[in-house]
């Protein structure tokens, strides 16, 4: 087999491949045991009809036709390997020549990863927000804690903002009740608004026995969007009682002894979480200087696979869970579909940059995913998608997608590298020092940054 690369663009190529007749034997004879398995001849056992018969009764060309889609994807994936491409998606083949007993020419183009260069990148600089916790911020995050140990006694009067309201609801859509509009003992808090728009206007001012009827368009259902009738009837109004804020508080609401501990407490877990957001606005703000850095070439095919990827999880996944179709979501977001079109595109090619550029640094810094790294991804991501760590693992291992974690951890990690040799400030004009934390906490933060830049993947692992 002879085979030759012609680079067409920077992301595409194609292989002419030259096949000596004779290399197609093993073809050959496998092409005619399969068609002796599936025809009979009057006169010859199955699987016993000769070479020659089987030409005379069905053709030559039926038997070359099954010899090349059979010898193909061999000789191509000896072409592929000969030239050391890195080939996306699948070739389009072409049998540009096929000589009964002499030779069978093809050609196959097929996208391939653009080579890349990565510049230096250790004059990267970056502004991050400061950690800054007010007083304000411990106050609102005790008041907070307080509200999950509120209490609530009924009362005899009517209903106002913060009462707790047990309520029967009842929507009609053109005057039709709807299947899944009736509910019954709904507990609901007068302005938390997380029920329908114009709920707290309807009930304020309702006694138990109360009733009234609204307008407002569904959130989720089978109306989803559209404007009902609503009937609701208070069946018991309760009032909230918060704890008094002292020491007993604390020691209700915590595992410690004094409200001040508490509150030292509230401090330092936000500090934490401002930490883990400026550590993660940091790998973000690297990853989008890096990438300004580096040329990269995008493969039409691949992208508009990609682009296409994304519409299909939006539409089928997110939006059908909530009710809403994209016109519904379009329509809500204030956005056109132009607009809609340029922003996934946008995002799809940020994606695949992201995937190109940090691949090659993880080939240019040698870098390796140990089981620990990759134990600890694969536990934060059976987290986000809701399914326990075993039940990931084995969907991960079904679906043969333990090579995808795998990079998302290596590109996290070659993210990881590139953020060290970064500069980070703070608002202040403060050095950030982010080499603190742990290496493998690091790596698997850094990897979740980079898979929601990356090309668009399931939470939940295919099975």
């Amino acid at each position: 087999m002879k085979s030759a690369v012609e680079n067409l663009n920077p992301t595409r190529v194609r292989l002419t491949v030259e096949v000596p007749f004779e290399e197609l034997k093993d073809s050959l004879d496998a092409a005619y045991k399969k068609i002796n398995q599936q025809v009979t001849v009057k006169g010859f056992r199955k699987g016993k009809i000769p070479a020659r018969v089987i030409d005379q009764r069905f053709g030559r060309g039926a038997v070359l036709e099954e010899a090349v889609n059979d010898a193909l994807p061999k000789f191509y994936t000896e072409a592929v390997n000969e030239a050391e491409l890195n080939v996306l998606g699948q070739p389009e083949v072409d049998i540009t020549e096929l000589k009964d007993g002499e030779t069978l020419n093809f050609t196959a183009e097929v996208d391939v990863r653009p080579a890349i260069e990565i510049p230096d990148y250790s004059g990267i600089e970056v502004e991050v927000d400061a950690i800054e916790v007010s007083d304000e911020d411990i106050e609102k995050a005790v008041e907070e804690l307080r509200e999950r140990f509120a209490s609530t006694s009924p009362v005899e009067r009517a209903a106002e903002e913060g009462d707790v309201v047990t309520l029967d609801l009842e929507a009609k859509v053109d005057g039709e009740v709807l299947e899944d509009g009736v509910a019954s003992d709904v507990s609901y808090t007068i302005g938390s608004g997380e029920l329908l728009e114009g709920i707290d206007e309807a009930v304020k001012g309702l006694e138990a026995g109360g009733e009234t009827t609204f307008t407002s368009e569904l959130k989720g259902g089978s109306a989803a969007g559209k404007e009902a009738e609503v009937t609701v009837k208070v069946s018991q109004v309760a009032a909230r009682e918060l704890p008094e804020l002292d020491d007993d508080f604390a020691q209700l609401a915590s595992e410690f002894d004094t409200l001040e501990e508490l509150r030292a407490d509230s401090r330092k877990r936000l500090e934490n979480m401002k930490e883990y957001d400026q550590a993660t606005q940091a790998q973000e703000r690297v990853l989008e200087k890096l990438l300004e850095l580096v040329e990269v070439p995008v493969p039409e095919k691949l992208l508009e696979d990609e682009i296409n990827t994304r519409k299909h999880n939006l539409e089928h996944h997110q939006l059908g869970q909530m009710g809403l179709d994209l016109a519904k979501y379009l329509e809500i977001q204030g956005k056109t579909e132009e607009e809609f079109d340029a922003e996934t595109k946008d995002a799809a090619v940020k994606g695949i940059k992201t995937q190109f550029v940090l691949d090659e640094l993880v080939n240019k810094e040698k870098l390796n995913v140990n089981q620990e790294e990759l134990t600890e991804h694969l536990m934060r991501r059976a987290a986000s998608s809701g399914m326990s760590p075993d039940q990931f693992a084995q969907a991960v291992v079904e679906g043969g997608q333990v090579p995808m974690l795998v990079g998302e951890v290596a590109r996290g990690k070659a993210l990881a590298v590139v953020v060290e040799a970064a500069t980070v400030k703070d608002t202040n004009g403060e050095i950030v020092d982010l080499d603190d934390e742990d290496e493998t906490e690091g790596s698997t933060e850094s990897a979740e940054v980079v898979e929601s830049e990356a090309a668009d993947a399931e939470d939940k692992p295919e099975a």
